[in-house]
C-alpha cells in the first residue's frame, strides 16, 4: 500500500497513528522510568496509562467529527472544554494507578492529590488534538486539491477535444466538394479512389483519441491518406517533398497534429496558383527535441490578399494544442521559405515509444 493510499483511507490512517502515538508515549515513559529505576511494578501502570489515553481520545475524536462543520470559535471552545475532562479523568486514573500498583512509599493525604499534574495530562490532549486536526486538515485539502486538478484535466480534455475536431468539417466540405466535382465530370473511377481514400483517413480520424499522443509514422501514415485525397484534386500541381530521419519516425506526437498545417498550405499556396507549388515534410531528431517543418513554396505571410493567415484557424488551433499539451517546452513558429513560401516550424520534447 503506498502512502496516498493510507491518507486517503481516513479510518485506517487515525487507528494506525493513534496506535502508534500511544506506542511511542509508553515507550517514552518506559525509558524514563528506567533511568529513575523505578520498580518494576511501574511499568504496569505505564502500560495501563497507555491504554487509557488511547481509549480517552476517542470521544474526542467523535466529538471533532461531528463539530468539524461549525464555525472556528465553537470548535476551539469545545476542545479546550473536552480536552481539559479528558485530562482530569485520564490524570486522575494515572494517579491512582500509580499510587496503588506503583507501590509508592508516600500515599495521598486528600482526594485532589489524585488529580494532581492535570495540566500536564490536558497539554498531552491538546497535543494530540492539534495533530489530528493537522491530519485532517491536510486530507482536506489533499481532496481540495485532486479535485481542483480532475476539473482542470477536464477543461483542457474538453478543450483539446473541441480544438481536434474543428479541423474535421472545414476539411470534411473541402473534400466533399472535390469529389462532387469529379462525379460532374464524369471522373467516377477517380471519385471512388477519393472516396476510398477519404474513408480509411476519416476512419482513422475517428479511432484516435485528440488526448493521446502517436507515433510520428503513424501520423505521416494518416497525412498520406490525406494527400491521396489532395492528389486527387490537384493532379501534378501539388508536389510532395519528404526528409524524415528514421529515429523522428518513432516519435511521440499529438494526433493529426500535421494535417491542419498541410491542409493550410494547400489552400494558400497550392489552390490559388496555376502551377500549383511543391510542399515539404521534414522531421529531424536535434538534441533531445523533436523539430517538424511544413515547407511551401506560396506567397508567404507577405503575399497580400493570397498571403497565408498567420492567425488562420488552422494555425491557431493548432499553436493552442501545443501549448495545451506542452507548455512552455514547445515552440510553434512561422517564417520564410527561400526562395518564396512559408516555413512552420514546431518544437516539441522528443519522446520516444517503447510499445
Amino acid at each position: 500500500m503506498s502512502l496516498d493510499d493510507l491518507f486517503r483511507d481516513r479510518n485506517r490512517l487515525f487507528w494506525i497513528l493513534n496506535v502508534v502515538g500511544w506506542t511511542g508515549y509508553a515507550l517514552a515513559a518506559w525509558l524514563g522510568a528506567l533511568a529513575h529505576e523505578k520498580p518494576e511494578a511501574y511499568f504496569a501502570v505505564i502500560l495501563a496509562a497507555a491504554v487509557s489515553g488511547f481509549i480517552g481520545t476517542l470521544p474526542l475524536r467523535s466529538l471533532y467529527r461531528s463539530l468539524w462543520s461549525r464555525s472556528v470559535v465553537m470548535l476551539g471552545t469545545a476542545t479546550l472544554i473536552a480536552c481539559y475532562v479528558i485530562a482530569f479523568f485520564w490524570q486522575w486514573l494515572r494517579n491512582v494507578l500509580y499510587y496503588d500498583w506503583g507501590k509508592n512509599s508516600w500515599q495521598p493525604e486528600h482526594l485532589m492529590d489524585y488529580v494532581g499534574g492535570v495540566l500536564g495530562a490536558f497539554y498531552i490532549m491538546l497535543c494530540w488534538s492539534g495533530l489530528y486536526f493537522g491530519i485532517k486538515y491536510y486530507q482536506q485539502l489533499q481532496e481540495q486539491t485532486e479535485q481542483t486538478l480532475k476539473a482542470v484535466a477536464a477543461a483542457h480534455q474538453a478543450q483539446l477535444k473541441m480544438l481536434r475536431y474543428q479541423l474535421n468539417p472545414h476539411f470534411l466540405f473541402n473534400t466533399l466538394n472535390a469529389i462532387s466535382t469529379l462525379i460532374l465530370d464524369g471522373a467516377n473511377q477517380t471519385a471512388n479512389q477519393a472516396v476510398s481514400r477519404l474513408s480509411d483517413f476519416l476512419r482513422y480520424t475517428l479511432d484516435s483519441d485528440p488526448m493521446k499522443r502517436v507515433t510520428l509514422g503513424s501520423e505521416l501514415y494518416a497525412l498520406d491518406l490525406y494527400l491521396e485525397i489532395e492528389k486527387v484534386r490537384f493532379g501534378d500541381r501539388l508536389i510532395i517533398e519528404k526528409d524524415i530521419d528514421a529515429r523522428a519516425t518513432n516519435a511521440l506526437v499529438p494526433s493529426l497534429i500535421l494535417q491542419p498545417l498541410i491542409e493550410n498550405a494547400i489552400k494558400y499556396a497550392i489552390t490559388p496558383s496555376e502551377q500549383g507549388g511543391t510542399l515539404r515534410i521534414f522531421a529531424r531528431v536535434q538534441h533531445g527535441t523533436l523539430v517538424l517543418q511544413i515547407s511551401d513554396t506560396g506567397p508567404g505571410l507577405a503575399g497580400g490578399d493570397n498571403g497565408q493567415k498567420s492567425c488562420g484557424v488552422g494555425l491557431r488551433n493548432t499553436r493552442e494544442r501545443l501549448q495545451q499539451l506542452y507548455g512552455d517546452a514547445q515552440a510553434f513558429t512561422l517564417g520564410p521559405n527561400e526562395p518564396t513560401g512559408l516555413t512552420v516550424t514546431i518544437n516539441i520534447p522528443f519522446e520516444e515509444d517503447h510499445a
